[in-house]
């Protein structure tokens, strides 16, 4: 009942150094009260309250009502359960942001990896990796060019920053972030303009219980935090489709992969069979000239012309010079 017959101050039951200070409405501490001007102020600290009760007049109400801060809403709920179309649709009925945060860290990094991080993003296993790398070796030993999907090739591998490696393992290992990060990143909603005072509908955040309580411990304080519950069938019919395509899709894109690397290799195979016959039958005819070159001599009087010996009457045999009667001397002294 003494409670009831409390008048507390322009802020209620919010602390009035914050608001003034931050322009947010955090709730203050029932231990850390003072009274001014008949009226009951709570406080989020006791520093807060020594800064109240040595200038009280710059927090309270003059002529006119305290300003409020503008709507600030987290909104939660799991995937697929339509966060973002709410939040959106919302945002612009309440002229407020519409803030993804999962989108905001992938900013951080796009201009970096020039694609988005995380599990659902990763398209190619290490063995779908290992297939294109030699699909490629194959396409250069074939000297085939191959469509620039099928041979796509990795990033090079990128420079992150400290705080970008820590907010890529945070999208990749489903992690929550170090309090220092999100003290940077919370920090430009709440404190900074034009978010500041325009106010804001933060689309899944917080995602873990650290981060729900780095809100309060740090005075970033929501005005509500809406959390989307849907049927588990419902989640199922959204989602199930487009990964079954998406699946699909990969398979076929595996079949082809599969198909043109055994292409590959047999048209390898038919040109190294067709460059060995090519050798073979080279080797066959320069050997057939050394033969033809072996068989052709010259001796004398006497040459011997592709196994033909022929005779020339250059001069008459001499007398008692053995040789074939009537003929004139064969000689081959050389053979």
């Amino acid at each position: 009942i003494k409670e009831r017959k409390r008048y507390l101050g322009d802020t209620k039951h919010f602390c009035p150094v914050v608001l003034k200070e931050n322009f947010i409405l955090q709730p203050g501490n029932t231990e850390e009260a003072a009274k001014y001007r008949e009226k009951i102020y709570y406080f989020s600290s006791a520093e807060a309250k020594e800064k109240f009760l040595e200038h009280p007049e710059d927090y309270v109400a003059h002529e006119e009502p305290l300003k409020a801060p503008p709507l600030r809403i987290c909104l939660v709920g799991p995937q697929g359960s339509g966060k973002t179309l709410c939040g959106r649709k919302l945002a612009e009925k309440l002229n407020i942001f519409h803030i993804q945060f999962e989108e905001v860290l992938q900013e951080k990094l796009l201009l970096k990896t020039e694609k988005k991080v995380g599990p659902e993003f990763e398209e190619d296993s290490e063995d779908e990796q290992a297939a294109k790398q030699e699909l490629e070796e194959l396409a250069i030993q074939a000297n085939v060019k191959v469509e620039e999907e099928n041979t796509k090739k990795q990033l090079p591998e990128v420079q992150l920053t400290e705080e970008e490696e820590v907010i890529k393992s945070s999208l990749m290992e489903n992690e929550p972030l170090p309090p220092e990060i999100l003290e940077a990143i919370l920090s430009e909603w709440w404190l900074k303009e034009p978010i500041r005072s325009t106010g804001f509908i933060l689309d899944g955040f917080p995602r873990y219980p650290e981060e729900a309580q780095f809100l309060g411990d740090h005075g970033f304080f929501p005005d509500a935090t809406v959390f989307i519950q849907v049927d588990d069938q419902d989640i199922f019919d959204r989602l199930l489709p487009a990964q079954i395509e998406k699946w699909k899709l990969k398979q076929k894109k595996k079949l082809e992969r599969k198909k043109l690397i055994k292409d590959m290799k047999t048209k390898i195979r038919v040109d190294m069979i067709a460059k060995r016959r090519a050798e073979l039958i080279l080797e066959r005819d320069k050997k057939r000239r050394e033969v033809s070159n072996f068989f052709f001599f010259e001796t004398g009087s006497h040459s011997v012309v592709q196994g033909r010996v022929q005779w020339h009457n250059h001069s008459s045999p001499q007398p008692g010079t053995p040789g074939l009667k009537g003929s004139p001397h064969l000689s081959l002294s050389k053979c």
